[in-house]
């Protein structure tokens, strides 16, 4: 499967590619490349526990001859879309939480919007160098994170308590009822402010960030974390979404072959993640991040066009 990342996306960057699809007759090159890019990091996201829109905007802005404004809007609709086909089953299976997500849901929302206000006001080179410099970010975050399957939280606070933000999943592992409940609510809301703005800015999915700050830092079970990051995505991605469209940076021939392939791709991924090895896969998401980090930054500086 890395051979054949490698050789689709060598593919794309080959000089005679690129003539081939300057020609007029040739324009559904672009499209059907997208959706074959797009259909690998679908399978690839779900083992590696991120979500497609982290993937989809750094390596597309930066191997794909798109307006970046152009990718971040598809990034934002391939981060919905994989969330609103995740979220039932989630729920049905008490992965997801209703009243954890809400509070830290409104807050994202609010700022995912502003984030898309300032994104598409700054120059589309400073937002490839800052989208560079946050790739890299989360390469390193992603490489020193720990997990926590079942953190230890000694007693709730006083706002989660009071939003009763408490539950119960049955592992499917061992097989027990898992009573679980948070703390630190108030930092886990500030910290989704900024989230949010991110999400928004670069029209990337947050699961890379979702996920820590609801295990490691209020203290949710991993699954539950997992869950309802997806959860808030829904929200968070559908507002800024919204102002992207309003402001005409969604292209359907662009998000269409997108969202399909990544939707397509993630089915597959889904099936193969109890027989892939996570680690390997994680590896190699890193290693796809850095190098479109790197790409997006040198993008932006001029020095790559």
């Amino acid at each position: 499967m890395k051979r054949l990342l490698f050789f689709t996306l060598l593919f794309i960057a080959h000089p005679a590619f690129a003539a081939a699809s300057a020609s007029p007759d040739t324009w559904w090159i672009w499209p059907l490349a997208l959706f074959v890019v797009c259909f690998f990091l679908g399978i690839v996201a779900v083992p590696a526990g991120v979500g497609g829109g982290v993937l989809f905007v750094p390596i597309v802005g930066s191997f794909f001859p798109f307006h970046l404004d152009f990718v971040r809007g598809a990034g934002l609709l391939v981060a919905l879309a994989s969330s609103l086909a995740a979220g039932p089953s989630l729920l049905k299976g008490g992965l997801a939480n209703l009243r954890l997500a809400m509070p830290l849901a409104f807050g994202a929302s609010i700022s995912a919007i502003g984030g898309a206000m300032v994104g598409l006001a700054l120059p589309s080179n400073v937002v490839q160098i800052a989208l560079g410099l946050t790739i890299l970010g989360i390469v390193a975050l992603m490489a020193a994170a720990k997990k926590s399957e079942f953190p230890h939280v000694p007693a709730a606070d006083s706002l989660s308590s009071a939003l009763r933000i408490q539950g119960v999943f049955r592992d499917a592992v061992s097989g027990d009822d898992v009573n679980w409940h948070v703390h630190r609510t108030p930092l886990g809301m500030a910290m989704f402010l900024v989230i949010g703005f991110l999400g928004g800015l670069f029209g990337v999915g947050a699961g890379w960030a979702n996920v820590p700050v609801l295990n490691l830092l209020m203290g949710a079970p991993l699954k539950v974390a997992a869950g309802t990051s997806s959860l808030i995505l829904t929200t968070a991605s559908s507002s800024a979404t919204w102002y992207y469209l309003d402001n005409g940076a969604i292209l359907p021939i662009i998000a269409v072959p997108s969202v399909v392939g990544m939707m397509i791709g993630a089915r597959i991924g889904a099936h193969l993640l109890s027989v892939l090895n996570a680690s390997v896969i994680r590896r190699l998401v890193i290693t796809m991040l850095f190098v479109s980090g790197v790409g997006a930054l040198l993008k932006g500086l001029g020095v790559w066009t």
